[in-house]
């Protein structure tokens, strides 16, 4: 998930003047991505990094803790009460341990011995600076404890994968024909990919296999298509649905399958998408496997007003002009937006109506749906504020993860016009062929070629 963040480029020890961190500080603030409700929020933890466990997560500085599936909580309260940033804590193998590891060092010596120093404020008054803290791995000391706990879960993660390809008793149904098959997962596996044109990915690349099995067949149970995840009426029309569109493969932007891949465990970062080019095995051809008519699962970009989505970028622009007189190509053309001035305009209007402001005046209001009824009866639709106002780096971050408007922007004047079009408006010079003799004797090929000659 995408976080707001900064990225920093620090000494530690030594303070870094000039970031204004203020802002994480009101009661505005932002501290948690935000993400529009396209399907339910996987709350599963990401592979090797975090495991659910009954054990509560402490603070580093007090009595405070909180449950790992919570662990946000406690980021948050590291942030607000105690002014300490750990970094990249999605890479971290176990935070729990990580913590306390923390939390014991930290009774041992102050916390400027390990953390970077980042000023906030530091050309205003010096009753309005503070100092936040950033603890991260460009310390060795804590490169190599996320290092260890890496290495820890790697070698359970082996140790698990290990005795599931030991294991003879393995017995299953295969989810599409029901055909039995004793064993080895593999020969399941295998069977899937061959004769069903379905494929997980390599048996060596899979751990807790029964888990990620059981998984998929309760979203087939349920009637679920396992690439779109959308949901159908019946067996028959989910089975159709699966073949015409040849969805016959699992989404790859779902988190829930991450901890079932091997890579995600090997290195710090990396994602289970990748190992679905190592796959190399020959699928049996299949005149009933047309991967033809395959596409895409279409990306809904979401109006800047209300839930109505659409998935093109004429259907959503459309609706925005004619249900709320915004009309986003007409700002861009008058105001005479690039590309990023336009991300930070949209960020900048997300922003203020998921915190039931407008935009324009800048008035609160206690909902956003008397913020969004000001803005229409006071005429502020097409009302911007001065350009300093939006035209900010802070606005450069989605305020949405998975705001899918903002990748049908254009930086060019014709929007989305045809490509075949737009060549037709460069003018093409011909060459000046009106003294043909005088151009071959001064020909610069001529005189290589007597020179060539010459050598010869």
């Amino acid at each position: 998930s995408f976080m707001p963040s900064c990225t920093f480029s620090l000494s530690l020890g030594h303070d870094s003047p000039g970031l204004d961190l203020s802002a994480f500080s009101g009661k505005d603030s932002i501290l948690e991505p935000l993400s529009f409700p396209d399907q339910p929020a996987d709350t599963s933890s990401a592979p090797g990094v975090q495991c659910p466990g009954s054990e509560p997560l402490v603070c580093l500085f007090c009595s405070e803790s909180i449950p790992l599936p919570q662990k946000d909580v406690l980021l948050r309260h590291l942030l607000m009460e105690h002014k300490l940033v750990i970094a990249d804590v999605k890479l971290i193998a176990d935070l729990r341990k990580y913590l306390l590891y923390w939390k014991g060092r930290f009774l041992e010596q102050p916390v400027t011995d390990f953390c970077s120093v980042i000023k906030t404020n530091s050309t205003g008054p010096v009753e309005k600076q503070e100092d936040y803290f950033l603890l991260c791995d460009v310390l060795p000391e804590d490169r190599v404890l996320r290092e260890k706990l890496q290495q820890k879960r790697l070698e359970e993660v082996l140790e698990q994968q290990q005795k599931e390809r030991d294991d003879c008793s393995f017995h299953r149904l295969c989810m599409f024909c029901s055909e039995e098959f004793t064993g080895n997962r593999s020969s399941l596996l295998n069977h899937m990919a061959r004769e069903h044109s379905f494929s997980i990915g390599l048996p060596d690349n899979i751990v807790y296999c029964s888990e990620f099995l059981d998984t998929l067949q309760d979203k087939l149970d349920s009637l679920q298509c396992l690439y779109c995840e959308k949901t159908f009426r019946d067996k028959t029309t989910l089975k159709d649905h699966m073949r015409k569109k040849a969805h016959r493969r699992i989404n790859a932007k779902n988190h829930e399958y991450d901890r079932f891949y091997v890579i995600n465990y090997l290195e710090l970062g990396k994602t289970w998408e990748e190992v679905q080019s190592e796959d190399d095995r020959e699928l049996a051809d299949d005149e009933d496997d047309d991967w033809s008519d395959w596409q895409a699962h279409p990306v809904s970009a979401v109006c800047l007003f209300c839930d109505h989505q659409s998935e093109t970028l004429e259907q959503i622009y459309a609706h925005m002009k004619e249900a709320h007189g915004f009309d986003l190509h007409h700002l861009k053309t008058e105001l005479n937006l690039k590309f990023y001035q336009q991300v930070k305009l949209v960020n900048f209007i997300r922003r203020q109506i998921h915190q039931s402001r407008c935009y324009s005046c800048m008035r609160t209001f206690d909902c956003r749906a008397d913020a969004l009824r000001h803005i229409t009866t006071e005429g502020h639709v097409m009302k911007l504020p001065e350009m300093s106002a939006w035209d900010q780096p802070q606005y450069y971050f989605p305020t949405y993860e998975n705001d899918a408007l903002l990748c049908t922007l254009s930086d060019s004047e014709e929007g989305d016009g045809d490509e075949e079009h737009r060549g037709e408006e460069i003018p093409v010079i011909a060459e000046d062929i009106s003294n043909l003799r005088a151009l071959k004797q001064s020909s610069v090929l001529k005189q290589l070629l007597k020179e060539r000659g010459g050598s010869s």
